[in-house]
C-alpha cells in the first residue's frame, strides 16, 4: 500500500488517519434497505459507495466483516399505519411474503450493479431477542421507561450525562422547537423521546408478546442490536446516507451508550444526496427513477437508457460525500468514460509483455509508476473514486500507446509493465467494481463480422464495407483500419 488511509469522520467532523480497533480486522456496519418499497437511486448510490469502501479495504490487506441489515419489521407512518402490514392486507399476502419479494428484488438490483454481498445480512425480525434484551437493560439503568404498553428512550435523562445531538450538531433547545406533535406523543415524558417498543393495535399484523405489551420494536433499536451483536460494543465503521444522521444514527449512539457505556462505531461515514437536474429527487416532482426506467430509458426526463455499469461509473465519478447531480448530459458523459475504461480493460486483459526494439525511457517508467501510485493516494484520500478514475484514464493512454506501437515495450521494463497491468485491472475491476458488460458472446460475433469486413475491403466491395461499419456502429462498436490490420473498439 502506498501512503496511509485517511477518512472524513462524521463523528468528529474532521479527516483522520484510519486506525482499526483490532487490525487487520475491520468491522463495518451499513444501514440496509427497508423492504416495503423499491430501492431508489439515492439508496443505490449509498450501497455502491460502501461496496467500493469494502473492496478497497480488502485490497489493501484488511480482513473486513461487512454487515448490512434488512429492515423487515415494518415502520409506523405519521398516521400510525405499518407499511408492510398495509401492503400485506391490500394484496392478501403474509407480511413475510412482502418482505421476501422486496428482499429478492433488492438483491437482484445489487447483483446488476456488481456489488459484493455483505458477509452478514441480519434481519430485524431475526433479532427480536437482542432488541428486547437491550430495552430491559435501558429500563434497568434508567434510560428508558414504559408508558401505556410502549417503551421510550428518555432523551432528557441521557442528556444530563451525555450529549444528545453531537453527531448531527444539534442542541436540545433547537430540537425541542423543531419537534412536531405526532400520534402517541401523549405517552412520552418529552417530545424528543423515541420509541424502543410500540404497543400494537389489535389489528396490527406484525406484533410480538413481551412484558410491556403485544407490540413491535422501534426502528433505531434494530441497528444497535444487530451491529453490536456481530461487531462488538465498539467497532470501526458505521455508514449510511446523510439522511440517516438524524435521528436514526443519533439515536443509535444514545442507545449504545445507554446500554454499554460506548457509542458503537469509531468512524462515521455518510454519503450525500443524489439530485436530478439540480433539484432534490422526489416523487412529487416527477423526477425520481426506478432502476428499470433508467436502464430502458422509459422516463420523460431521459433521452435513452443507460446500462448498470454506466450508472455505476456515473456514481463513482463523484466523491461519495459530495452531492451528485443526475442529468442526460452527465449520464452521456459517464457512458463515454465507462467505455474508455472498458476498452482499456479489454486490451489490458489480453496484453502481455513482449520483446521489441527500443531502449529504456526513464521518463515513461517514472510516469507509469506515478500513475499507479496516484491510484492509491486518491483512494487513501477518503476513498476518492473521482480522482482514482482520473489516474486510471492516464494509464489507459499508456495502454493505448503500447497497443498502437507508439510506445515500445522495450521503453519500459517488464516490472513496470506488470505493475501497470496489475494496478489498472485491480483498481478498475476489484476496487471500483467495473466490468465489461456483455449480454452475449459479442467478441466472437464481432470478430466474425470483422472477418467479413476484411474480405469486403480486400475485394473493394465498399458498399458492403459501409454497411458493416454502420451495423456495428449502431451497436456501439467502431472498426479501426490500421496499417497492417483491422480492429474494433467500443464507441465513446
Amino acid at each position: 500500500m502506498v501512503g496511509k488511509l485517511k477518512v472524513f469522520n462524521t463523528l468528529t467532523r474532521q479527516k483522520e488517519e484510519f486506525h482499526p480497533i483490532n487490525p487487520p480486522f475491520v468491522g463495518m456496519y451499513v444501514c440496509g434497505p427497508t423492504v416495503y418499497s423499491n430501492v431508489h437511486l439515492g439508496n443505490i448510490r449509498t450501497f455502491l459507495s460502501f461496496d467500493v469502501i469494502n473492496r478497497y479495504l480488502r485490497h489493501i490487506g484488511y480482513n473486513v466483516r461487512y454487515v448490512r441489515n434488512i429492515t423487515d419489521v415494518g415502520h409506523l407512518t405519521e398516521t400510525g399505519e405499518d407499511k408492510i402490514s398495509k401492503k400485506a392486507k391490500l394484496n392478501q399476502l403474509e407480511p413475510m411474503e412482502i418482505v421476501q419479494t422486496y428482499s429478492n428484488d433488492f438483491h437482484n438490483v445489487m447483483s446488476l450493479f456488481n456489488t459484493i454481498p455483505p458477509d452478514i445480512e441480519p434481519s430485524a425480525i431475526g433479532h427480536l431477542m437482542e432488541q428486547i434484551a437491550m430495552i430491559r437493560k435501558l429500563i434497568e439503568d434508567g434510560y428508558a421507561y414504559e408508558s401505556n404498553g410502549s417503551v421510550y428512550f428518555d432523551v432528557s435523562k441521557y442528556n444530563k450525562k451525555h450529549k444528545y445531538g453531537a453527531l448531527s450538531g444539534r442542541n436540545m433547545e433547537d430540537l425541542m422547537s423543531e419537534t412536531r406533535e405526532l400520534d402517541g406523543s401523549d405517552d412520552k415524558r418529552n417530545p424528543l423521546d423515541f420509541a424502543l417498543w410500540k404497543k400494537a393495535a389489535p389489528d396490527h399484523i406484525m406484533q410480538w408478546k413481551t412484558e410491556w405489551s403485544d407490540g413491535f420494536p422501534g426502528w433505531h433499536l434494530e441497528c444497535s442490536a444487530m451491529s453490536t451483536k456481530y461487531l462488538g460494543e465498539e467497532f470501526d465503521i458505521h455508514g449510511g446516507g446523510m439522511d440517516l444522521k438524524f435521528p436514526h444514527h443519533e439515536c443509535e449512539i444514545a442507545q449504545n451508550v445507554g446500554t454499554y457505556g460506548k457509542g458503537g462505531a469509531h468512524y462515521g461515514l455518510h454519503t450525500n444526496m443524489l439530485t436530478v437536474n439540480g433539484q432534490k429527487m422526489s416523487k412529487s416532482l416527477g423526477n425520481s427513477f426506478l432502476l428499470h426506467e433508467l436502464v430502458s430509458g422509459d422516463h420523460e426526463l431521459l433521452n435513452r437508457g443507460y446500462s448498470p455499469m454506466t450508472v455505476r461509473f456515473f456514481m463513482l465519478q463523484s466523491h461519495y460525500a459530495s452531492t451528485l447531480d443526475l442529468s442526460n448530459e452527465a449520464l452521456k458523459a459517464a457512458r463515454k468514460g465507462y467505455v474508455r475504461l472498458a476498452n482499456g480493460m479489454r486490451l489490458m486483459e489480453k496484453m502481455e509483455w513482449k520483446e521489441d526494439e527500443g531502449t529504456l525511457n526513464e521518463q515513461q517508467i517514472h510516469q507509469i509508476n506515478i500513475f499507479c501510485e496516484n491510484c492509491y493516494h486518491a483512494m487513501n484520500d477518503d476513498f476518492n473514486t473521482a480522482l482514482t478514475i482520473g489516474h486510471l484514464f492516464n494509464i489507459v493512454k499508456k495502454i493505448n500507446s503500447l497497443h498502437n506501437g507508439q510506445l515500445k515495450f522495450a521503453e519500459i521494463d517488464q516490472n513496470t509493465f506488470n505493475k501497470m497491468k496489475d494496478t489498472f485491472l485491480r483498481f478498475s475491476k476489484d476496487v471500483l467494481g467495473l466490468k465489461v458488460e456483455r449480454n452475449v458472446n459479442y467478441q466472437s460475433l464481432v470478430e466474425t463480422i470483422l472477418g467479413e469486413y476484411k474480405d469486403a475491403k480486400y475485394n473493394r466491395d465498399f458498399e458492403r464495407v459501409n454497411k458493416l461499419r454502420a451495423e456495428l456502429k449502431a451497436e456501439g462498436i467502431v472498426i479501426k483500419d490500421m496499417k497492417d490490420r483491422f480492429e474494433w473498439v467500443f464507441e465513446e
